[in-house]
């Protein structure tokens, strides 16, 4: 757990120091979210295996940890970066370091809070993704990304060919839709007014934090806050289109696809990265093992699922150029869909 831990709560206090006091802060937050990480994937020894079948109490107090810290950061950055003590490229260099850490280390790790079985660990991960004004993946995430997975009535799965700005756009409107859908559909199964519908939670949630946000920060504050969310959110997405791109479920016999398995998920065996996303890029095992808490996820031989040729944040930025993005990975993601 101590690598889990150094590797999300140090640049956690970096970007707090950054947002206090600029300078050299600011710069080493920002390396050490992006160069940083990236020199540290490539000079460390890949990872085989690893997991392991055991309780791991100490991974849920570290997410309690991380969401308390997330949601206090956004506090804190709500209220300095409008402020004058920073000049405008302390200020970019903070918001870059505090946005990806929302994206990559926050959504992780509310993530793995709204997979707990405990109802308290479950609505701190809705806060968590609520912060960032997103909380209706809670509902999409389970109910329809885990469900539909790797199939085209999955908003979360990139298609084959599909490049990363339109697919954005189509798995934020169609997780947003789909996920209002599936808690309408549960709620009329259990018996339950739609009146408790969750994504009253999440929008009224949503409204509180810009209103806070207003209140903290004024009009600076709430700009600056609404592109924290808005840069976490689009990094969320990009994961989701690294980690299924192209990757499809055969039809069964009975016209249904086969169930959910390790070649349906791109993984990496990158440690640093996997440490900061706590475990996020062995995605094949949490699709196996949802329930499964981080530090067990386990890493699929080569042969049983697909691999990143980089690190899944290095992937991430190579899909910003979707041509090159193409080059790289749609001859990879043929060998692994003529599998189904």
């Amino acid at each position: 757990m101590h690598r889990f831990a150094i590797a999300t709560l140090l640049p956690l206090v970096l970007i707090a120091l950054s947002a206090f006091h600029g300078g050299v802060c600011s710069v080493v937050a920002l390396l050490g979210m992006t160069l940083v990480i990236a020199a540290l994937d490539e000079l460390v020894a890949r990872a085989n295996a690893g997991g392991a079948e055991r309780e791991f109490p100490a991974a849920d107090a570290l997410s309690v940890v991380l969401a308390l810290g997330q949601l206090a950061l956004i506090v804190l950055l709500i209220r300095a970066l409008p402020r004058a003590h920073l000049t405008g490229a302390e200020k970019l260099a903070t918001f870059a370091a505090a946005g990806l850490y929302l994206g990559q280390v926050g959504n992780s790790n509310a993530h793995e809070l709204i997979h707990r079985g405990g109802r308290w660990l479950h609505g701190l991960g809705v806060a968590a993704y609520v912060s960032v004004l997103f909380g209706h993946h809670a509902s999409a995430h389970v109910l329809v990304h885990h469900v539909r997975v790797a199939t085209r009535a999955d908003p979360s799965t990139a298609r084959a060919g599909e490049g990363l700005y339109r697919f954005v756009g189509r798995a934020w409107r169609g997780s947003f839709r789909e996920g209002w859908r599936a808690e309408a559909e549960r709620l009329t199964r259990i018996g339950r007014p739609l009146w408790r519908h969750p994504y009253g939670v999440y929008l009224g949630g949503a409204g509180l934090a810009v209103v806070l946000a207003v209140v903290l920060g004024g009009p600076a504050g709430l700009g600056w806050y609404l592109a924290l969310a808005a840069f976490a959110q689009v990094q969320l997405l990009m994961s989701d289109y690294v980690q299924h791109y192209g990757l499809m479920r055969a039809t069964g016999a009975q016209g249904r696809p086969v169930p959910v398995g390790p070649r349906h998920s791109w993984n990496s065996p990158h440690q640093m990265s996997s440490a900061l996303m706590l475990n996020a890029p062995r995605h094949s095992d949490h699709h196996s093992h949802p329930a499964r808490p981080y530090p067990a996820l386990a890493l699929p031989a080569p042969d049983m699922a697909p691999r990143l040729p980089r690190s899944l944040p290095v992937m991430a930025c190579l899909a910003l150029v979707p041509p090159l993005w193409r080059r790289v990975m749609d001859s990879r993601a043929a060998v692994w869909g003529a599998r189904g």
